[in-house]
């Protein structure tokens, strides 16, 4: 019995392909399913069977559409109401691909109908559990994406579900869960890349804690999440087009200045630090690195044009193939020549990029206005005394709560600020990017702790 992992690190999720002897079974595919075929391919297996624990919030699925072109079951959970055909799931039931057997075991809390499926061969042996947005790597997935009056409910649920999967499997099962690798799905960080039951029943809260305890620290812990989520469930539940991931065509510089000049979505992909050094005013910077597509989706104005530049077609391709797998189908152009070309003999726009050193520097002789855009709990843990904090989500419509420039920007390792170095920029305000880590803020002494009164 083979499972394979198919990462998408963007989103810090996992899709598996279960194969054995020539037959293979897809757990919550992503939607460019090329991947799964040029995999499915390259194993010599036949896909019969797509199976999805729930109905995603952080990504478009590809498994009706995998279904549909290798002609698999596709099986869903039952109560889900979805606009397409397809096997609805319940707790009890079991997934026959032959040699490839699943339980589906009913483990809501994620959301209402969530489900995990157990692994076994066709002698009853059991080889794993695809846990979803249930059981993670030291954590569960969060309970809130449903609507604030599920949550309590959701989360209360979430701890049964996993004590569910605790009890029933052997402690050396090994646990497959769908979220937990940087995904916003996950309640808090998850740790490590793999794990059992066993190891679980030690690491877990859901398993290491009394059920109220539980319960009230993953409401605690729960932070914002990227806007985009509010159209995956839509999306989803009517069946996702089929994916498309033909190259945008190529627009020359003065079209390229047109689009600008009209404010539509005009995104740099290349480097935060090649974005300083030189750029078309006008544009946002977006490094195709990280967390890309969940800060774009995140501030994207949902359903809107958009026009990238990149270094090469291969960076375009990149920066395609990571939006459409949260639904954005509208890149209508790009431009790869090199940026003096592109910016068609007019001027550059720049800005300086420092670390924390240097920041120091200027405390030391004055009070320069800084912005700190990571999370409010992160700024609570944590912060340089006198830095106004705007989450990077909440920037667009608080742009006039900045301090006067020059404003000095920064977030948790420079990628933030650099989205938000670049929104700044465009609305004319003065700023310089802080690109380094802020565990060197501490080391410098520059920041203070929520203990310590400011």
């Amino acid at each position: 019995m083979d499972v394979s992992i198919i990462e998408t690190s963007g989103l810090g999720d996992r899709s598996y392909l279960i194969a054995h002897h020539g037959i293979a079974v897809v757990v919550d595919p992503q939607r460019d399913i090329d991947r799964v075929l040029a995999l499915a391919e390259k194993s010599q297996v036949r896909i019969t069977h797509v199976l999805e624990t729930h109905l995603h919030n952080d990504y478009v699925t590809g498994g009706l559409e995998l279904s549909r072109t290798v002609g698999a079951d596709y099986a869903v959970p039952a109560g889900d109401d979805v606009d397409y055909d397809r096997r609805a799931v319940t707790d009890g039931d079991i997934i026959d691909a032959g040699p490839i057997r699943l339980e589906v075991l009913y483990t809501p809390g994620h959301t209402h109908y969530h489900v995990s499926y157990v692994l076994r061969d066709d002698s009853g042996a059991i080889h794993g559990v695809f846990t979803g947005g249930s059981m993670l790597y030291g954590t569960t997935g969060r309970t809130d994406l449903i609507g604030p009056d599920d949550t309590k409910s959701l989360s209360h649920a979430q701890y049964h579900s996993v004590h569910k999967l605790a009890d029933r499997l052997p402690p050396d099962t090994p646990i497959y869960p769908t979220h937990g690798f940087g995904s916003f799905c996950s309640a808090t960080p998850s740790s490590g890349d793999s794990s059992t039951i066993a190891e679980q029943r030690s690491t877990n809260p859901a398993l290491t804690q009394d059920e109220q305890s539980f319960v009230d620290e993953l409401l605690a812990g729960l932070s914002a999440y990227p806007a985009y989520y509010a159209h995956m469930g839509v999306i989803n539940r009517e069946g996702p087009p089929p994916v498309d991931l033909t190259p945008p065509a190529q627009i020359d510089p003065a079209e390229l200045r047109r689009r600008i000049d009209a404010g539509e979505w005009v995104v740099d992909l290349r480097t935060r630090t090649a974005f300083a050094a030189g750029h078309l005013p006008g544009t946002l910077g977006f490094e195709l690195s990280g967390s890309f597509v969940s800060y774009f989706g995140w501030l994207y104005d949902w359903g809107a044009p958009i026009t990238v530049i990149g270094d090469s077609a291969q960076q375009v391709a990149d920066a395609k193939r990571e939006l459409v797998r949260i639904g954005v189908d509208r890149l209508t152009g790009a431009a790869t020549d090199h940026i003096d070309t592109l910016a068609g003999g007019s001027q550059l726009a720049t800005y300086p990029v420092a670390d924390f050193p240097s920041l120091a520097g200027e405390l030391s002789s004055g009070l320069p206005s800084i912005l700190d855009v990571r999370q409010t709990h992160e700024y609570d843990k944590e912060h340089i005394p006198g830095a106004t904090n705007i989450p990077l989500h909440e920037l667009p419509d608080r742009l006039d709560d900045v301090p006067s420039g020059p404003v000095w920007v920064h977030c948790g390792s420079g990628y933030r600020a650099a989205i938000a170095t670049s929104m700044l920029d465009r609305a004319g305000i003065s700023v310089v990017l802080i690109d380094d880590a802020f565990s060197t803020a501490s080391e410098q002494g520059l920041t203070r702790s929520n203990d310590i009164d400011d």
